[in-house]
């Protein structure tokens, strides 16, 4: 063995006793992310699958607002403490300032900061108790490397990874872990049953959402005209409408209707389709999340830094991309997943 095989042992030898002391450290992290919006907290599930990878055993505490957090990271078995803020923090004040006063209960070993533009959670990043901070600045090596950097469920995990880097791990470059909401089987299990009840037959399923906040929801021509397409290119299959909480149909209710309040069960009965269709939106995300082949469409909002990218998954701009395009599109995935299912 040469000078330089024996120096490069040493480093590597040195390597590991140090990440070997950082795990053997890392017992508690906090998540701050302070939103109540559920695609904003099914964005984060990538960075705590990354964590626990990481640092097997280590417990994460999240900061959020809304009550979605529990019913999202239900089964996340290292997530212990959802601390949650109201969503209205006037008419809850003693609420508020608890959920400010717990995130001072405990050291953190780590407390890292999800969004890189949230006031609130730069506050929290800051108050709570810990000596390793990863702040959620942009890194302009990360930036240069990675065009997905920006993405939101991206962005904190490579600024985690690079974290990891400084304190002696190896480098990473695998893919990033998709938006997870982690089903059962019993879950997906009960979705079948509901989906069957609505089409009465034993054909695959298209699901789509005609909803969206403000100027990212769809003219009701336009979801006319593209369920008419639909209808014309897939005549062997169902279609089906998952409506939002607020009850909103784009084609008036032409299409059969799949309608819940349970963000669980909706994911579980997407789950059992072929493709989901649909603007960018929380149940976008919740859809990506139940891992289904998710087309989104993109018109006002920045797709690279929202677009699903879990197996199967495109992002759409319907500026630049027409009917027909789309049309071939989910042709394409529907096609790949038909022939999945044969194999």
């Amino acid at each position: 063995m040469n000078f330089q095989e024996a120096t490069n042992n040493s480093n590597r030898s040195e390597i590991s006793v140090a990440s070997s002391t950082a795990m053997a450290k890392v017992k508690r992290i906090l998540i701050c992310r302070p939103n109540h919006r559920l695609g904003n907290l099914l964005l984060i599930t990538p960075l705590v699958q990354e964590i626990a990878e990481a640092f097997p055993g280590c417990k994460i505490d999240l900061f959020v607002k809304g009550g979605l957090g529990p019913i999202v990271f239900r089964n996340y078995e290292n997530v212990e403490n959802i601390i949650q803020l109201p969503k209205r923090p006037l008419k809850n004040l003693l609420t508020y300032a608890n959920g400010w006063i717990s995130i001072k209960k405990h050291k953190y070993d780590i407390v890292i900061d999800a969004d890189k533009k949230s006031s609130s959670g730069r506050l929290s990043f800051l108050f709570a108790n810990s000596k390793d901070k990863i702040p959620g600045n942009v890194i302009e090596d990360i930036d240069l490397k990675y065009k997905d950097y920006k993405h939101h469920a991206k962005f904190p995990v490579y600024n985690f990874r690079n974290y990891l880097t400084e304190i002696g791990y190896a480098q990473k470059d695998t893919p990033i872990p998709s938006v997870n909401l982690k089903l059962t089987q019993s879950e997906i299990a009960r979705g079948k049953e509901l989906l069957d009840q609505l089409t009465s037959n034993t054909r695959q399923t298209i699901s789509i959402f005609t909803y969206a906040t403000g100027n990212k929801c769809y003219s009701e021509s336009w979801w006319e005209n593209f369920y008419q397409r639909l209808q014309a290119e897939f005549p062997n299959l169902n279609i089906v409408e998952v409506l939002p909480v607020e009850n909103i149909s784009k084609l008036s209710f032409k299409a059969p209707t799949f309608y819940s309040k349970d963000v669980r069960e909706i994911a579980s009965f997407i789950a059992n389709t072929l493709v989901f269709v649909g603007a960018d939106s929380g149940i976008m995300h919740l859809a990506s999340s139940s891992q289904t082949p998710t087309v989104a469409l993109f018109s006002v909002t920045d797709q690279t830094l929202y677009e699903p990218y879990n197996d199967g998954s495109v992002a759409i701009n319907t500026n630049t991309i027409n009917t027909d395009e789309c049309i071939r599109i989910i042709s394409d995935i529907v096609d790949r997943r038909l022939r999945h299912e044969l194999a």
